[in-house]
């Protein structure tokens, strides 16, 4: 927990010293990569492996008339 606060202060000094143009083109960057097909594509692959083992390799689909449940 200790870690995790200094880094967060650590984050706030550098990014105050920064300033608000830096911060808006790094958010620029990350939405781009973030917007890529190829990120987008590895994001859904983590997403279904990680539901995957939460559900204990149990599909989540109902193929009965009411749909999927979640």
């Amino acid at each position: 927990m200790l870690k995790f606060l200094l880094g967060a202060a650590v984050g706030y000094v550098l990014g105050a010293k920064a300033g608000r143009e830096r911060y808006e083109q790094l958010y620029r960057t990350y939405q781009r990569v973030a917007d890529h097909p190829a990120v987008q594509g590895a994001a859904g692959v983590v997403r279904a492996r990680v539901e995957e083992t939460m559900n204990g390799g149990k599909h989540t689909a109902d193929t009965g008339a009411g749909g999927p449940v979640r």
